[in-house]
């Protein structure tokens, strides 16, 4: 451990080729990657405040580190001017250092950790709320049962944020809707799912056995503000041509289970989310009787990502997990 300190201290006292400001060695200091980690959330999200609720700090807390990391590069890393917050030319070329050193970090602390050959470290995945609570606890569950000592990290998000953590590196899966277009990214099916309509149990509609999209236009409906979901629903009224009664839209598939057992109209959710509403008789989920609208989830990563023993372990249980939904749906 001692070479690897002196190699490490050496690093911290040469900076990163190219940098011009003060590193902080030449006070003595080495850059810790708490106030990496700080400084990346505020250059990400363009704000303090936003960096202290993905980092749970105060704002002052957020200010003052980065203030001393200022100090100890010896250069100005944000511009605060105008009631904005922005990246330097000096805060853009420590954007990149400051990335590469927390994934030289973390690919290090694997790499150490994996070298018995047994799964360690940890794994940050990110996914909605509705794929969070129904999908993923069994594939974490499983996973956990195998790797105990994997750290498992869930930050949860809307599709485009989960895109994005995906693309800058700050989750190492997303759990997103299929279709995927970015061509950065390789996916992988790990969920087959399809939408029903849900209604109260005493709702016209909830004694019904299947309905058609038309009966559907006569009901106030309760639907996703926005998503594969809303756009898929909102073609399939423009192709029918009906002009459906929005009663209400919600960013939460949970509010909208809750909307829709209020009473407040019929809405449309996957399979997989409704399941233990129906099965406590607090929903009614009924199939289209004259349309399919499928919502399968994949996991998504970037092509040029080296994936660690951890990730990869991670990966094949999502996949059996696939694998073992497809033969329960056909033997029903």
């Amino acid at each position: 451990m001692l070479g690897l300190a002196r190699i490490l201290g050496r690093a911290c006292a040469r900076g990163p080729p190219g940098f011009t400001g003060n590193w902080p060695l030449t006070t003595g200091n080495c850059l810790d990657f708490d106030q990496l980690q700080t400084f990346l959330e505020v250059a990400r999200h363009a704000s303090f405040s936003r960096a202290a609720e993905k980092r749970f700090r105060t704002q002052p807390a957020i200010s003052s580190q980065i203030r001393a990391l200022e100090d100890e590069v010896g250069a100005k890393l944000f511009d605060r001017s105008g009631g904005k917050v922005s990246l330097t030319a000096a805060g853009k070329a420590f954007q990149k250092y400051s990335q590469e050193t927390l994934d030289a970090r973390k690919a290090m602390l694997t790499s150490l950790a994996e070298m018995d050959h047994v799964p360690r470290g940890a794994i940050t995945v990110g996914a909605n709320e509705g794929t969070c609570l129904h999908i993923l606890p069994e594939v974490f569950a499983d996973f956990k049962k195998q790797y105990p000592d994997v750290s498992v990290n869930i930050k949860r998000a809307d599709y485009a944020k989960i895109l994005e953590s995906v693309t800058d590196n700050s989750v190492d899966f997303g759990v997103v809707s299929l279709p995927v277009k970015d061509n950065r990214l390789t996916v992988v099916l790990i969920h087959q799912d399809e939408l029903v309509i849900i209604a109260p149990p005493r709702h016209p509609l909830g004694k019904m056995k299947s309905a058609a999209v038309a009966d559907l236009a006569r009901y106030p409906l309760v639907l996703p503000k926005a998503g594969h979901t809303r756009d898929a629903l909102d073609d399939l009224f423009r192709e029918r041509r009906l002009k459906p009664n929005y009663s209400m839209e919600l960013d939460s598939s949970e509010l909208l289970k809750r909307f829709v057992a209020a009473g407040v109209g019929v809405g449309f959710i996957s399979r997989s989310n409704v399941q233990e509403d129906v099965r406590a008789g607090v929903l009614a989920a009924i199939p289209m009787a004259d349309a399919q609208l499928r919502r399968d989830l994949a996991l998504v990563f970037r092509k040029d990502k080296a994936l660690s023993r951890a990730a990869l372990a991670f990966i094949e249980i999502a996949k059996r997990h696939k694998s073992s939904d497809v033969l329960t749906s056909k033997s029903k």
